[in-house]
């Protein structure tokens, strides 16, 4: 998506007009820079960033037979199989082990039947999409999660792809272990794939998640080869830049170019380099093509929260801790953002809604 030629044209006049001042000190900034980022690339070699959509999880699904080993086929309608493959493009996402991934859909077959399911006892969750209505005391979702245990709102439990990352949770999990997700319970590799289920659900019938596991198994079998390791859509060819207010200042405007120009690069863990970045190293690029240095990571710390954002503006997403995010990019308007996503879909212009809970910040005026 090319930048429009009136607005390059500023840029590059106003690069060139500040290359000569800081011609001086270019040579110590980039020290600076490649020595953070050979920190920052340890860093992101032992830590994972969540970049799973908690909103648009993954495309319409399909009705599909999957074989069974030893019994007849497991048949999954269209809206099964969008679940089903939610919780294998988070699991993915996030990292998990194929035997995490696969307790996560014994969970989903015996709490929901893979279904989206919203509670009469809670009648806002009648108004989002679901498969069926059910009436487990407030449990809703695919996941039958509860409002008042603290698993999330009405709201988030009635996405999939929520559901999945609570399942799953973790430090980058939505709840930070209370209530405690598949990834908070310490051994769970070595327990029985029921009786891990269990540990996260708190079922009053523990013993019915085990007979889910050849499904489950032949699921992930079937349906893992074509899921993509996250739980969004990178196609963005229909995806049209918002249009830039008339007052907005040729700074933001610069910082749109810059990351307009960005489009297309790939994801790399602890990468700095142009189209060859993380998150946050193309957050840093842009900024600073723009002529303004931020830190290496947790860039937010630069600026000051704001509740009405303006083009330009960073975005922060997917809390990990007290003051501490996830994911970072660069708010576009209209309810639009740009970011370094994820390995899969690389850098581009997408919904704010794709990752959870975002959080604004203002570096400049």
């Amino acid at each position: 998506m090319p930048a429009p030629a009136l607005l390059l044209g500023l840029v590059k006049k106003r690069a060139a007009l500040r290359l000569i001042g800081a011609a001086g000190s270019a040579l110590v900034l980039c020290c600076v820079m490649g020595f953070c980022g050979s920190i920052a690339l340890v860093a992101f070699a032992s830590q994972r960033s969540t970049a799973a959509c908690t909103v648009a999880a993954v495309g319409p699904g399909v009705a599909v037979s999957i074989p069974v080993p030893d019994q007849a086929p497991t048949k999954l309608s269209e809206s099964q199989t969008k679940v089903a493959k939610t919780y294998i493009a988070v699991g993915r996402a996030r990292g998990v082990p194929n035997g995490g991934i696969v307790i996560a859909l014994m969970m989903g077959f015996q709490e929901s039947g893979m279904q989206m399911l919203a509670n009469a006892s809670v009648p806002e969750s009648l108004n989002f999409p679901h498969d069926g209505v059910g009436s487990d005391h407030d449990s809703v979702g695919s996941a039958q999660q509860r409002p008042s245990a603290g698993w999330g709102s009405v709201e988030e439990l009635m996405q999939p792809a929520y559901n999945a990352e609570a399942f799953y949770g973790g430090p980058q999990g939505p709840n930070r272990g209370s209530p405690r997700g598949l990834l908070d319970i310490p051994g769970w590799q070595g327990l029985d794939k029921g009786a891990a289920a269990q540990a996260v659900q708190g079922s009053a019938f523990p013993e019915r998640y085990a007979k889910w596991q050849p499904e489950a198994e032949a699921i992930l079998e079937g349906l893992g080869a074509s899921t993509a390791p996250v739980a969004c859509n990178p196609d963005t060819t229909d995806v049209s830049q918002p249009a830039i207010p008339s007052d907005l200042s040729l700074l933001r405007r610069e910082i749109l170019a810059y990351a307009q120009e960005g489009v297309g690069g790939a994801y790399v863990w602890g990468g700095t380099a142009f189209k060859a970045w993380d998150c946050s190293g193309y957050v840093q690029w842009v900024y600073g093509k723009a002529g303004i240095q931020l830190p290496r990571t947790e860039q937010w710390t630069a600026g000051t929260p704001t509740t009405d954002p303006q083009p330009g503006d960073l975005v922060v997403q997917n809390p990990d801790g007290p003051n501490h995010w996830g994911h970072v990019g660069i708010y576009a308007g209209n309810g639009m953002m740009y970011s370094a996503l994820n390995p899969a879909a690389g850098t581009l212009l997408h919904p704010v809604s794709w990752n959870s809970t975002s959080t604004y910040f203002r570096v400049i005026p």
